[in-house]
């Protein structure tokens, strides 16, 4: 009789975790999470309400070698120094070094891989220099690095359009590819609750409502998501554009007429009915905005596992 080998499952680590989008997708491929580290209180009460850890909080304060053990390094490191909205300082900004503490984590704990997360914008920050040296530190710890920007619209299959950058890495040379589009995505009907099921405070006041009525230069889409930009022009689309921590209030308006809600920003998200989000809908909304949508690292994960598959011996930590 062919005695079967156990399948083990890979470590995960959760750095500057959110709510948790990251450990979600790898946990539904099977993955097992030992660490997490977030530092807003908002986030991480939302953290143990579906997880029921307690996470790390700033992660200056633990030095890594009181990390565990771990197989797979997930960060979606904080943006806000790279992106248009947090004016671009990058390192110059305090939140910019964060990423060190990654590569210090890197250096002492060497896991078998890492999948990092950040806005488009770091490809092109400082004419490509802040990237440029982002790559040369992870190849000097030995990693084999990949990396693609992402469109939410595409690779998850949930109507937001949301472009970001994925940074996979390997400690051994192995080959990796990022998953290829999907075939279009899930159509807001399947996104947005009934107007009947929204409470009023939604909906916006008549005067807003007017203004956006106004500006409206054709007759939209149903449903469609109402989105103004920097200059003030509103487009009507049958997506959303990307969530933001700190949009406001009225960025995005469904059918023209109110807010997203809660549920609905997480759906954007990919994340399942089941997450739990008790919170003030000001917070809601900034780590909604701040978080990965879960489907498209899902995916990704789902190629690193088949990468990391490929290794001549079984590296997972026991």
């Amino acid at each position: 009789m062919k005695k079967t080998m156990k399948k083990k499952k890979y470590k995960t680590i959760d750095l500057f975790a959110g709510i948790g989008g990251m450990r979600l997708a790898f946990e539904q491929i099977g993955c097992n999470n030992v660490f997490s580290s977030e530092n807003d209180r908002y986030a991480a009460q939302i953290y143990k309400d579906n997880f029921g850890d307690e996470t790390f909080g700033d992660i200056n304060l633990i030095s890594p070698l009181d990390i565990p053990d771990h197989d797979i390094l997930l960060a979606g490191f904080p943006c806000q120094p790279f992106s248009i909205a947090g004016k671009g300082l990058g390192f110059a900004d305090t939140r910019g070094t964060l990423f060190f503490n990654i590569e210090e984590i890197l250096k002492i704990k060497k896991p078998q891989a890492f999948l990092l997360e950040n806005v488009k914008r770091l490809l092109t920050h400082d004419n490509g220099n802040t990237f440029f040296i982002i790559q040369e530190k992870l190849k000097n710890l030995g990693y084999t690095v990949y990396y693609k920007v992402l469109n939410s619209l595409q690779y998850g299959g949930v109507p937001q359009k949301r472009e970001r950058i994925y940074i996979v890495g390997f400690l051994d040379k192995l080959p990796f590819s990022f998953p290829e589009p999907l075939n279009g995505y899930k159509p807001l009907s399947e996104i947005l609750l009934e107007d009947n099921q929204i409470e009023d405070k939604y909906f916006l006041s008549k005067e807003i409502l007017k203004k956006r009525h106004n500006k409206i230069k054709k007759l939209p889409p149903r449903p469609s998501i109402w989105h103004e930009n920097i200059g003030g022009n509103i487009s009507a689309l049958p997506y959303s554009c990307a969530l933001r921590a700190g949009g406001s209030y009225n960025y995005l308006v469904v059918n023209g007429e109110r807010r997203l809600t809660e549920r609905e920003m997480l759906r954007l998200q990919g994340f399942p009915d089941s997450f739990k989000l008790d919170v003030p809908y000001t917070q809601a909304r900034k780590v909604a905005g701040n978080s990965v949508t879960v489907t498209v690292v899902e995916r990704i994960a789902q190629n690193m596992l088949l990468s990391l598959s490929l290794q001549g011996k079984n590296n997972t930590h026991e």
